[in-house]
């Protein structure tokens, strides 16, 4: 069923076929038309038989071709097949190949990380003949045993580290080594010794062989690190030796030293207060002859500026005498100078460090540090002299700021010890001078309206310490100032009271606020050692500004002036002043009929102004003049007063009638005749 339908499915298709489509047409018969297909079939395959048989030859030759094709093909195959397993067997050689090369990589890296260290273990751990001759045979200052030396002291630290890994061959060499060690350490000790030695000849520069001894460090290291008993020996013998030095060398200096102090010294006598020719019986001390150096500074105050880093003195080279605080300098700049070289050197030599580098200086200094805290205790405990204290007190403020800047703490302890006898000496000094004030009796002191003797001592002792202190402030100080000052203003008004005329008071008072103004501004200029008039000007403002005592005594001499030129003016034109002051209250109060009847004793006043203007103020000049001594203070004192009378005049002129304005003399000639009395100072 399936061929006949298939056969159905085909026949539509074979009908378009063109043989079949022609037999359809003519409508012949299929059998016949089969025979003749089958015969022309026939005929055919005969043909092809025919063609075949003719074709033998080439068909015979045609398969024996083929067949030796197909043999060739066959050889190949087999060729191929044996290349194939040639090839396997070479891949797997070349595996083979890469995995011994990597094997063969990984041994070479292996012994040549192993060849530097074998290396240097060997060259490390051998002894080689050229060490052996550097340390029999060299001397130690020449440079070969210091290298060799360098190359011993390295061998024996390796040696040593791989005896703790028990390492065979250290066994080879630590007996040589050993030797060597001991021979290097004789010939170091006996040549460190030798250096230390030098020390002890007399006139020796102690620098110099310390200098040798700097070059040879490693030697130190080297004992140190292999023979601790021989370091501490080594050790020891410096600070025997240094410390004596030292002792000797400070003791020697600083008794040379004193005997170029001046003989005259300050005694509990020389007080602020203290007047020079105070009766003394014939067993009391004399004086100083000139007093105002003991309160004055003068050119003492240069130990803290331009002599603070200056030569020492040399006592036997030294034609003048000088204040305690210079040799105090020169003294303690060599302790510095010294002691910071010793301290440095002690760090570089002994590899001191902290505490134990403290420990050895102070075996080194510290008995000359004690002798120079005695010889200042000694000058402390009977001095009198105020700034020479407060000058050491300072000097040891610097030289200790100095030791820190060279990073050098060893003497911390020394200054702070200096400190402490200083300083309760300075304040009880100072308190001795502040009660000498307080207990003057000023009715048994001269009566003259000049500045006092008390005034001038304290300002010059004020512009001391105020030049002292400035730019190390000092608390303490300040505050005794301030006592000082108090107490000084104190006794002014006190002295001040012994003068029955205000007059004579207020001269009294403004004569002493000005000297002491004036040495203030003195000492500015002298101590800032400036030529800048534009430097000075500010310098004096600041100082203006910031000290206490010139700013108080300003005050003080303002308000005494501002009096003094009322006092002045109130003999001559007393009655015009009183006149002004009482209408310019009426106006005020709006009572214009009192005022009106004033009239008459306001055309009083001004015809006696007007006759008399001139003699008066000639008589103010002279009057200002002759009442205080400092020109610059009287010619400004006239122009105050007579500033002053301007501003009266021009408020007289403000209250006065008419008829009376017109009779006042006119302001002009006035001014033109003040300006007569304008001084150029």
């Amino acid at each position: 069923m399936a061929e006949i339908d298939n056969d159905e499915e085909q026949l539509p298709q074979n009908l378009g076929d063109d043989v079949v489509q022609e037999v359809l047409k003519t409508g012949t018969d299929l059998r016949q038309y089969s025979r003749q297909i089958e015969k022309e079939l026939k005929e055919v395959e005969n043909k092809s038989i025919q063609d075949y048989i003719k074709e033998s030859q080439n068909i015979a030759s045609l398969h024996n071709q083929i067949a030796a094709c197909d043999n060739i093909l066959e050889k190949m195959e087999s060729m191929l097949m044996n290349f194939q397993s040639d090839l396997g067997s070479i891949s797997s050689e070349i595996l083979t190949l890469q995995r011994k090369s990597v094997a063969m990589s990984q041994q070479l890296s292996n012994r040549q990380i192993i060849r530097g260290p074998l290396s240097q273990f060997i060259e490390d751990m051998t002894v080689s003949e050229a060490l052996i001759a550097g340390i029999m045979d060299c001397p130690v200052t020449e440079k070969e045993f210091l290298i060799q030396l360098q190359t011993l002291n390295h061998k024996i630290n390796f040696v040593k580290e791989q005896s703790f890994k028990d390492a065979k061959s250290c066994l080879d060499v630590t007996d040589i080594l050993e030797k060597l060690k001991m021979k290097a350490m004789a010939k170091i000790r006996t040549y460190l010794l030798e250096q230390i030695y030098k020390f002890r000849k007399p006139m020796t520069n102690y620098q110099v062989p310390q200098n040798n001894m700097l070059k040879y460090k490693f030697f130190f290291e080297f004992v140190l690190a292999n023979e601790r008993n021989v370091a501490e020996e080594i050790c020891a013998e410096y600070i025997d030796t240094m410390s004596k030095i030292y002792y000797s060398y400070f003791k020697s200096y600083s008794s040379r030293l004193m005997k170029l102090q001046f003989e005259e010294r300050a005694s509990k006598d020389d007080l602020m207060g203290v007047e020079d020719t105070a009766s003394r019986g014939i067993f009391q001390k004399t004086i100083l002859k000139h007093k105002g150096t003991v309160f004055s500074i003068d050119t003492r105050g240069e130990v803290l500026s331009s002599q603070l880093e200056a030569t020492i003195i040399i006592p036997h080279t030294a034609k003048t005498r000088y204040h305690y605080e210079a040799l105090f300098r020169s003294e303690q700049y060599a302790i510095v100078d010294n002691a910071c070289r010793e301290y440095l050197f002690l760090i570089d030599f002994f590899k001191a460090r902290n505490t134990q580098a403290l420990e050895i200086f102070n075996q080194v200094m510290g008995k000359t540090l004690n002798l120079m805290i005695k010889n200042l205790q000694s000058f402390v405990d009977d001095c009198y002299d105020t700034i020479a204290l407060f000058l050491c007190l300072h000097l040891v403020m610097r030289y200790q700021l100095m030791c820190h800047k060279k990073a050098v703490p060893a003497l911390d302890k020394y200054w702070e010890t200096l400190t402490a006898i200083i300083w309760p000496r300075f304040q009880m000094v100072f308190q001795l001078n502040i009660q000498s004030i307080k207990d003057c009796d000023p009715l048994k002191l001269n009566k003259e309206t000049g500045p006092h003797y008390i005034t001038r001592r304290y300002a010059e002792f004020s512009a001391a310490m105020v030049s002292i202190v400035e730019g190390f402030p000092c608390e303490g100080a300040t505050q005794l100032l301030a006592e000082l000052r108090e107490a000084v203003q104190c006794f002014l008004f006190r002295m001040a009271a012994i003068f029955q005329n205000r007059m004579q008071q207020l001269i009294f008072l403004i004569n002493n606020y000005d000297l002491v103004l004036g040495v203030l501004m003195v000492n500015i200029f002298y101590f800032t050692h400036e030529k800048d008039p534009m430097v000075l000007g500010v310098l004096m403002e600041r100082t203006r500004d910031n000290s206490k005592e010139a700013e108080s005594f300003r005050e003080q001499l303002n308000a005494r002036s501002s009096e003094f030129v009322e006092e002045v003016l109130s003999p001559h034109f007393g009655g015009i002043i009183q006149l002004v002051k009482e209408s310019e209250a009426l106006i005020e109060k709006g009572q214009a009929d009192d005022l009106k009847r004033q009239e008459g004793k306001a055309l009083a006043l001004v015809q006696s102004f007007t006759n008399n203007w001139k003699r008066a103020l000639e008589e103010i000049h002279r009057e200002v003049l002759n009442s205080f001594p400092n020109l610059v203070l009287g010619g400004a004192l006239v122009q105050r007063a007579m500033t002053q009378l301007v501003q009266y005049y021009h408020r007289l002129h403000k209250i006065l009638p008419p008829n009376a304005r017109a009779q006042l003399t006119n302001i002009h000639h006035i001014m033109v005749e003040i300006k007569k009395y304008k001084t150029n100072y």
